[in-house]
C-alpha cells in the first residue's frame, strides 16, 4: 500500500513555457491581448494552436504576429494521460518566438503635404476616390 501511495505521489506532469525575444530587446509584449512583459519575456501556456503575439517599442513598427504552436508527440490524445499523469518524470516544453523589430521610417514632410493638397483639389472638384 505505501508503495503504490508514493508511486502515484511522484506522477509527473507537463511544464509550458514560451519565451519571446526581440533584436533590439526591451519591447513590451502582448500574447492574445494578454501583456506579458518586456522582452526577453517568458509565461506558460496551457494550449497549443495559433498564438496572436504583439511587440511595441518606440522608434519601432509594432509588429502583430500569428504564430502556430504544434503539440510534441506526446501530446497528441491517448498519449496524453500517460504524459501527464501517469509518467514518473517531468516534461518540459519549451518555444522561443525570434521576432526582428525594423526601425519606423517618417514620410518627407513634402509627399505628406502633396498627398493631402491633392485630396483638397478632388474634394473641391467633387471626385469620389476610394481609400488606399
Amino acid at each position: 500500500m505505501i508503495v503504490a501511495l508514493s508511486a502515484f505521489s511522484c506522477v509527473g506532469c507537463v511544464r509550458r513555457r514560451m519565451t519571446v525575444r526581440t533584436s533590439p530587446p526591451g519591447a513590451t509584449v502582448s500574447v492574445d491581448n494578454q501583456v506579458i512583459g518586456t522582452t526577453p519575456a517568458a509565461t506558460p501556456f496551457g494550449f497549443y494552436g495559433t498564438r496572436e503575439f504583439r511587440v511595441e517599442k518606440d522608434g519601432f513598427r509594432t509588429e502583430t504576429i500569428r504564430r502556430r504552436i504544434n503539440p510534441p508527440w506526446y501530446q497528441y490524445p491517448g498519449i496524453d494521460f500517460v504524459a501527464e499523469t501517469l509518467w514518473p518524470g517531468e516534461l518540459r516544453d519549451e518555444r522561443i518566438i525570434d521576432i526582428e523589430l525594423v526601425p519606423k521610417t517618417l514620410e518627407p514632410i513634402d509627399d505628406v503635404v502633396g498627398r493631402a493638397d491633392s485630396l483638397r483639389t478632388q474634394s473641391r472638384l467633387g471626385v469620389v476616390t476610394a481609400p488606399p
